[in-house]
């Protein structure tokens, strides 16, 4: 049977329906976006363009730079910042906002599902706190590439139509090159646009925000009585599984701010993120971080924090006694879905008997510095009561590995586990591919230094199916050079 393909939309026929522009002024400020001069298209990304129903092709109208460097407006579109504030490095700072990025508007699909359109690097807006409002190619390719990255690894995030570049010169530690990035997610909304109004003692928006978020995106509570404490607690478990995702698969943010966080529990604002190579729980992926506030290993207890921001924001809807209900529920959601991660990606049932096995596994990987994500992808074919030569020569003490791979093959063992049914089952589960910085370090390079972007396209592709052999692509699954060491990312990145 055939397929019932959407009928594919042009630029100016996109289904907008602008809900957050219709809400009171107090949230937004509308203005458009200002003009990225002399534009060309960097990257045009078609998996993210499916889920507009925009036509590929539309890609390779000049009106589609006119439309994404600011110098026309989308029909339909609304452009307008988003206010909001949030707590950075543990510190409140009491406005923020959208200060180098414009919401042009929503678009519906065809099945029904609600996307922003969020142009990075549109110019100043009344929240830019004295900065220029740009975006420079460096930091639009990591924040492009990482969002398809998690996506491929099927971790919630936002998502990224394309980049426009130019030639305009935007200064950082140094001057660098402009560029604008679309990125789409169902919401921007974060814990800090509530924060906002709570320390404003703006209660009427804090409620007036909260319907407009449970109406939109969880409108399973909506007819509730005690929707606004469901609310919470539903953003509290999204939270805490989210956290369990990023440490499964090795991924360190680096700016938990609480403007950074996703009221639907989405991988928001990639800036100083990094994917571990040798196993570090202490890693520290923001040069600018200096306390290791956003260490690898304090991600779960941050995100804990940072609901715990968002409960006080909506205080004003719920008893204390609902709250601490709803945040209750945090610890033991991120210890179940980790659990059931790591699990998966040992191949066995998830159990309190799993426990042991997989924290001495964490023990030896750190105390050896191995590669996190070759020892996974090499144990999809450990065999028990074999030598595993290609495993177990990634420890330096081969004893500690010999010792675990007992434990661990016992454990096959007592659950009949099959290794060639389990070998397929965890190709699925543990990447061959991540988005590791030296990766996104060359394609940077090509596209400052020689405008050549055909590695930003070749890694788009590639880390859209992580999981599946490229045999062409096997350089990019081997240990990172001994230069990636020295790359450091900040919160300028």
């Amino acid at each position: 049977m055939d397929r019932d393909f959407p009928p594919l939309r042009t630029l100016e026929t996109l289904n907008f329906d602008n809900s957050y522009a219709r809400l009171p002024q107090a949230f937004y400020a509308m203005l458009p976006p200002t003009p990225l001069p002399e534009p060309y298209l960097v990257s045009f990304n078609e998996s993210a363009a499916a889920l507009l129903d925009l036509d590929p092709v539309q890609a390779a109208r000049p009106a589609f730079l006119d439309y994404f460097a600011g110098h026309k407006t989308l029909p339909g579109a609304q452009p307008l910042a988003m206010i909001y504030a949030g707590h950075q490095f543990g510190h409140y700072v009491p406005q923020l906002g959208d200060g180098r990025a414009l919401l042009l508007g929503e678009v519906v699909n065809s099945r029904g599902e609600r996307w922003d359109l969020h142009l990075k690097g549109a110019g100043e807006t009344p929240f830019s706190r004295s900065g220029d409002g740009r975006a420079v190619l460096r930091s639009s390719i990591r924040e492009y590439l990482c969002c398809e990255a998690m996506h491929g690894l099927g971790i919630p995030t936002t998502r990224a139509l394309c980049i426009v570049g130019s030639d305009m010169e935007v200064y950082r530690e140094q001057i660098e090159t402009g560029a604008a990035l679309l990125r789409m997610a169902p919401s921007h909304v974060r814990f800090g646009s509530f924060e906002l109004f709570f320390y404003r003692g703006q209660h009427a928006e804090i409620k007036v925000l909260a319907d407009y978020v449970i109406a939109q995106h969880y409108p399973e509570l909506a007819e509730l009585s005690d929707k606004y404490p469901r609310f919470l607690r539903e953003v509290v478990l999204r939270t805490a599984r989210l956290m369990a995702k990023w440490q499964a698969v090795g991924f360190a943010h680096g700016v938990m701010n609480t403007d950074n966080m996703s009221i639907l529990g989405l991988t928001l604002d990639y800036g100083p993120y990094g994917f571990l190579d040798q196993f570090d729980p202490g890693y520290i992926c923001n040069h600018s971080d200096h306390g290791g506030r956003y260490a690898f290993d304090r991600q779960p207890e941050i995100g804990a924090w940072n609901v715990t921001c968002l409960a006080q924001a909506l205080s004003p809807l719920m008893s204390v006694e609902q709250a601490q209900e709803a945040l209750s529920g945090y610890n033991d959601a991120f210890a179940t879905h980790y659990i059931e991660l790591m699990s998966a990606k040992l191949g066995i049932t998830p159990a309190p008997e799993a426990v042991p096995l997989i924290t001495g596994l964490l023990e030896i990987l750190q105390q050896n510095r191995v590669d996190y994500t070759i020892f996974f992808r090499r144990l999809n074919r450990f065999i028990p009561g074999n030598q595993n030569a290609a495993v177990r020569d990634l420890f330096l003490e081969r004893a500690a590995f010999d010792a675990w791979a007992a434990l661990y093959g016992a454990r096959l063992r007592q659950e009949g586990s099959l290794d060639i049914e389990r070998g397929a089952r965890l190709d699925g589960v543990n990447p061959k591919y991540i988005l590791r910085n030296y990766m996104a370090q060359i394609a940077i390079q090509k596209a400052v230094q020689e405008r050549d972007y055909t590695e930003v396209d070749r890694l788009l592709a590639l880390l859209r199916h992580p999981f599946d052999e490229h045999p062409e692509m096997d350089r990019y699954a081997g240990f990172p050079p001994d230069w990636a060491s020295s790359i450091e990312v900040s919160c300028s990145s």
